[in-house]
């Protein structure tokens, strides 16, 4: 059974000076929120006041107010909390909302059928890729990766097809917020390695990863970029290892998404 996508979790960082225009109560409901996550499904009160560094007094006003609009739900009987499908109303806004996937989703389709494997769009946010758009083939290796799934942009084809494309500084910053762990045997974690693979990928317009965040799995990426040429998504396609035949598939593949994220990016 695949394993199910890792918890993504940032170096911490030091905290910036806040404006005057930050509202500390959102920055709590918030903190109440984000306590919930992949392994953390069900906190009682105790654990949520544990979680986000709140007395439990302020903890419970908090929890029952998110409650009460419907982002939390109470389960009486073991007193604990968990997230409601309220919330995918803010997903469903940002995905119906969003040009850029309006324009991506023909040639998403298009490229599922002509690979007959799992295609993806994702975002760079942060030190992470997010998934905001995902066909899944019969052949997919891990059905947990959902949208809203991140993994980490310096193992993975999307993640490095989009860093190929920013400033130098950009990427040393993001790089040092990385946690650069080796996923696997084949996970690239020096950051000189990185940066050098970075300037191929910009060179021959796509990234190519076997193996690097997942066994069996294999890669191939371009960056949708806008017309400042700032990397914006990446498009991919997935296949797992016993489908990939080489060099061949590899070049037939790597036009296909090239062509694809030129087709959708923003024209000058």
């Amino acid at each position: 059974m695949a394993r199910p996508p890792p918890v993504r979790k940032t170096k911490p960082q030091p905290k910036p000076a806040r404006s005057s225009l930050f509202v500390n109560s959102v920055d709590k409901a918030m903190k109440v929120m984000t306590a919930f996550d992949g392994s953390k499904r069900h906190l009682t009160l105790s654990q949520i006041a544990a979680a986000t560094d709140m007395d439990m007094s302020s903890a419970q006003r908090f929890t029952y107010t998110l409650a009460e609009l419907g982002f939390l739900k109470k389960d009486e009987e073991n007193k604990s909390y968990e997230l409601s499908p309220r919330l995918l109303d803010f997903a469903y806004h940002y995905l119906s909302s969003n040009e850029l996937l309006s324009r991506a989703t023909p040639y998403l389709l298009q490229l599922s059928r002509e690979t007959s494997e799992t295609t993806n769009v994702t975002v760079l946010d942060g030190t992470d890729i997010v998934f905001v758009q995902r066909i899944v083939s019969q052949h997919v290796l891990n059905p947990n990766v959902v949208v809203g799934s991140r993994s980490p942009a310096y193992c993975t084809a999307p993640g490095l097809a989009m860093l190929a494309h920013l400033p130098g500084e950009q990427v040393d910053a993001i790089l040092a917020r990385s946690t650069l762990v080796q996923h696997t045997p084949h996970t690239v974690v020096q950051p000189r390695a990185i940066k050098a693979r970075l300037e191929k990928i910009r060179a021959i317009g796509y990234a190519h990863t076997e193996e690097e965040y997942y066994l069996g799995d294999i890669s191939t990426a371009s960056a949708i970029l806008d017309a400042r040429g700032h990397p914006v998504a990446a498009i991919n396609v997935a296949m797992v290892k016993p489908r990939w035949t080489g060099p061949d598939i590899e070049r037939r593949i790597s036009d296909l998404v090239i062509s694809a994220a030129s087709v959708i990016s923003a024209r000058r």
